[in-house]
């Protein structure tokens, strides 16, 4: 049975609803209740680890048997396991519910398998509608399920022959209004926000998300990554968060700490040196490249030395999207694998 007008504006509600939950350690999950003729009875979403989850929280919100013949709408597949609450597949069935349309498989081996459970009790699903969202919503979360550490963006800013500043080092401003308010926005959709020593050197970056002078509701934890001392009136030390320094040049080993803290995304917008070494390690989930229309020349490049030693060995992207900002051009891009088509025949 196909998704109806109903239930795709319910699951857009859901995937709205999703986002006043809290990231963290569990996914940001909504869910609406919908009556047999398609009128909302229920909402709810996941309020962070311990209290009911999406599913659970909406039924709270009715009369016992209200839910009976109802449809479920929900951004991740209904958890199939007993953890600090119970499977929401299982409140499901037994508050009757006849139908669940939900976004997302749950990926993890011990909470996925609820589907199979609603089919095998009758209820009727279906998986996969505006599953791109919800996959954005938790990109992070997902990253951390499957790879055990955060979602990791890795950003810069350059000229139009791939440079990152002048020859005397001067970079601000490259790109212009546009673009920097929307790396302020994005800066503000992450967990955390790392930079390397030499740029906390060089530039003193705040490290904050802002709105103009105004800072937005959301601040990323500032991370900074290298050996080298940051001064004591560095700017980042008057940020909302208290900075995390890592002494280290293991990238493997800093996102495990962060993972081990919770934090599941990552922005990485330190320099060419820090940019370069995630690439080079495969740890650039996503590549967020603001293109100015200006020429710069010389060799502050980018990027520098990402272990391609000839062409065979380039690391291929899958551009996304390309947005418009300003004079600028944000190109959004993914890591080529082998399942995505406009790899084929480039290799």
């Amino acid at each position: 049975m196909a998704v109806n007008v109903a239930e795709r504006s319910a699951m857009a509600r859901a995937l709205e609803l999703a986002t006043r939950g809290p990231r963290g350690a569990n996914p940001q999950v909504g869910a609406v209740i919908l009556s047999p003729e398609g009128a909302i009875l229920a909402e709810g979403w996941h309020h962070g680890p311990g209290p009911p989850h999406a599913e659970v929280d909406a039924l709270s919100k009715l009369a016992p048997g209200a839910a009976r013949g109802a449809t479920a709408v929900v951004t991740l597949e209904p958890c199939n396991h007993t953890g600090r609450t119970g499977p929401c597949a299982v409140a499901l069935i037994e508050a009757g519910v006849a139908r669940v349309v939900y976004a997302l498989d749950d990926p993890g081996a011990v909470s996925g398998g609820g589907a199979e459970r609603l089919r095998a009790a009758g209820v009727d699903v279906e998986a996969g509608e505006q599953a791109a969202a919800a996959h954005t919503l938790i990109d992070g979360w997902l990253t951390a399920q499957r790879l055990g550490r955060p979602h990791v963006t890795v950003k810069w800013a350059q000229s139009l022959d791939g440079r990152a500043a002048a020859a005397d080092g001067t970079s601000q401003w490259i790109t212009g209004p546009a673009a920097r308010a929307d790396v302020h926005r994005r800066r503000a959709a992450a967990d955390a926000i790392a930079v390397g020593t030499g740029t906390v050197l060089a530039d003193d970056p705040a490290l904050t998300a802002r709105d103009g002078d105004a800072l937005l509701p959301h601040q990323p934890i500032p991370v900074i990554i290298g050996a080298r001392a940051t001064p004591s009136d560095a700017a980042v030390h008057r940020h909302p968060h208290p900075p995390l320094f890592f002494d280290t040049h293991d990238l493997h080993a800093v996102l495990a700490d962060l993972h081990a803290r919770g934090i599941q995304s990552l922005f990485v917008e330190g320099g060419p040196t820090l940019a370069s070494a995630f690439v080079a390690a495969g740890l650039a989930d996503r590549v967020l490249t603001y293109i100015a229309p200006v020429l710069l020349g010389g060799d502050r490049l980018a990027l520098t030395d990402i272990g391609v030693a000839s062409i065979d060995h380039a690391r291929r992207l899958v551009v996304d999207e390309w947005v418009p900002l300003g004079p600028d051009l944000l190109a959004i891009a993914h890591p080529a694998d082998d399942a995505d088509p406009q790899t084929e025949g480039a290799r």
